[in-house]
């Protein structure tokens, strides 16, 4: 589970209803409005589903449950266990990797090692590893798409909704005593497109992207070290070779591991 997902969206919007709650005069009831939250809302979705196909649409819990409960692979862990497969291949020979990968979790790594030992060509390897990159590359782009659009629309479509209430309290100038409630709620449609598009939907587009480089690195990674080990390169050299992926820090830490 990220943590910091919900911490942050959560945050977010209790300041916002903290800052409401003691600023003096404040009345709640006048902060809801639900036409104001179904034009905010609806219209983004709305927007949304002329933008992409629905089968994209309809991944939009997948890509939840990524931004709130994706597990990142530990970069250190990874090299090490390319390193300690490199030891395997470099002592018993490329053979001897089929029998240690029932103990690799990451499918891509498996993938990888699997072709290595059926004796596949190295540029083949390199291909194939890397279109299952791009194809990787272009889900991840096409979710992160969604709330980028999410986030766009949902301001736009307070402006819409702030123009309606504009619209009407001019219909009522004959009774001043409307126009104040009225203006309060033309704003309040603006104020929710912001609040959404800023607190919820461009920040979880960064978290996707975040998510993306990360995995991306740690795809990068595993390819380097499988090329190395198919081509039976010695296990230091492997080390060091991926460890320059990783921050000085962590390169210190992985020293003193090893």
């Amino acid at each position: 589970m990220d943590i910091a997902s919900f911490i942050g969206i959560i945050a977010g919007i209790a300041l916002i209803i903290m800052a409401i709650g003691i600023s003096p005069g404040a009345n709640f009831g006048a902060f809801i409005d639900y036409p104001s939250l179904m034009i905010v809302i609806g219209g983004a979705i709305a927007s949304v589903l002329v933008c992409f196909p629905l089968s994209a649409f309809f991944n939009l819990g997948r890509v939840l449950k990524v931004i709130f409960f994706n597990k990142q692979e530990d970069i250190q862990k990874l090299i090490d266990q390319l390193v300690s497969l490199a030891e395997t291949a470099r002592r018993d020979g490329l053979l001897a990797l089929e029998n240690r990968i029932e103990e690799i979790s990451n499918p891509f790594i498996v993938l990888g090692i699997q072709m290595a030992v059926d004796g596949t060509r190295p540029e083949v390897i390199e291909d194939i590893l890397r279109t299952q990159m791009d194809a990787v590359d272009a889900r991840h782009t096409a979710g992160k798409k969604l709330f980028d659009q999410m986030g766009k629309f949902a301001p736009a479509y307070g402006m819409i909704g702030t123009l309606i209430g504009l619209i009407i309290m001019l219909g009522q100038l004959d009774d001043p005593d409307k126009l104040g409630p009225g203006m309060a709620v033309a704003l309040i449609t603006t104020l929710y497109g912001a609040i959404i598009s800023n607190a919820v939907f461009l920040p979880c587009a960064e978290k996707l992207a975040y998510i993306h480089e990360h995995e991306m690195l740690t795809m990068e990674i595993a390819l380097r070290g499988i090329m190395a080990i198919q081509a039976g390169e010695n296990p230091r050299v492997i080390s060091q070779k991926l460890s320059t992926f990783v921050p000085p820090r962590l390169r210190n830490n992985m020293k003193e591991a090893a």
